[in-house]
């Protein structure tokens, strides 16, 4: 294929040159080519330019969803890397590193997004292009050599025993208020709450079993209150709904993410309280659980994290208890 380029050049400029001027062109060309592949693209093939990109795209969360990611994470990925596609315009092949650096660098720019915001872009674009790498769609990740973007550690809150009493007086049904009980005690996520059915309830044990990411099954646990208030909801129902957490109105349906969201920020709202949503609950479980004394390992085991260093993430160390342990231990 290259000599037949290097002949066909040669060729077409053989009618404007004399013979020295096509010994010197021969002689540049071969220098030229001397390193180089040449390769025939077809152009008439199903996988090229957009139709390549979401083909391979569709492939990508399929293999993301054998994976056991939710359908929330899902989403994101795909809206994530559309949005991507829409700027660069090329086709997965041809796409630079510094197509990417300047995608993320404009997106910042056009949306003013937070460090953070884009440094999830990216780990998103890292393992997209990752998995084509991998999987042999192209040669080199070109977001290997994009860095992880430096946030500031922002200390993150965590409800207090007065926030937690508040949040209480606000329940104005014993259906919110067995939510945020089970939320505190347990530490679950949102989405392994809306999962629950009644069924996975064991109230002589106070445990209930939950799925977690990557389809895993855990025990989690909750404490007296939980279950007495867990037990007066569902003596106050009257629905067939295997479903733990259900509408008020018929046909009372499975709440989902987005209502539990909401209905939690409402209550904080009402109660006055900044940033009030179900992840603050998990992060506050795990702080307490650490700043009481509980191994980490077995908060790690509760909160259903592979990596330790996940948990350590979520809670905070209580920075009186640092002082009484630096006195104790070295002072």
């Amino acid at each position: 294929m290259k000599n037949k380029l290097m002949n066909n050049i040669k060729k077409a400029m053989k009618p404007f040159l004399n013979e020295n001027q096509q010994n010197i062109l021969e002689d540049t060309i071969n220098n030229f080519f001397k390193d180089i592949d040449v390769i025939k693209i077809d152009k008439t093939s199903s996988l090229e330019e957009s139709n390549n990109n979401s083909l391979l795209l569709d492939s990508f969360l399929s293999a993301k969803q054998v994976e056991g990611c939710s359908e929330r994470t899902i989403n994101y990925y795909k809206s994530t890397l559309f949005k991507m596609f829409d700027y660069v315009k090329k086709n997965i092949s041809y796409i630079t590193t510094d197509d990417l650096r300047m995608y993320l660098s404009e997106y910042r720019k056009i949306n003013g997004a937070s460090k953070t915001t884009v440094d999830n872009i990216r780990r998103v674009l890292s393992s997209f292009f990752s998995w084509l790498e991998d999987e042999g769609y192209i040669l080199k990740n070109p977001v290997r050599r994009i860095h992880k973007i430096k946030t500031k550690k922002v200390v993150k809150e965590v409800l207090s025993d007065e926030n937690f009493e508040v949040l209480r007086d606000k329940c104005d049904n014993i259906r919110d208020l067995a939510m945020i009980e089970l939320l505190a005690s347990t530490g679950i996520r949102v989405g392994e709450l809306v999962n629950l059915n009644i069924d996975d309830v064991i109230f002589n044990e106070r445990e209930c079993v939950v799925l977690g990411k990557g389809d895993s099954e855990r025990i989690v646990y909750f404490d007296a209150k939980t279950k007495i208030h867990l037990q007066k909801y569902l003596d106050s129902r009257k629905d067939n709904n295997p479903a733990l957490f259900v509408s008020f109105k018929k046909p009372y349906k499975r709440l989902g993410i987005n209502g539990v969201e909401r209905r939690i920020r409402e209550l904080g709202q009402e109660a006055k309280i900044k940033k009030v949503h179900p992840h603050k609950f998990r992060r506050t479980m795990a702080t307490n659980a650490i700043d009481k004394g509980m191994p980490i390992e077995q908060v790690q085991k509760l909160l259903g994290h592979v990596q330790i260093d996940t948990t350590m993430q979520y809670a905070m160390v209580n920075q009186n208890n640092v002082k009484i342990s630096h006195r104790k231990f070295i002072g």
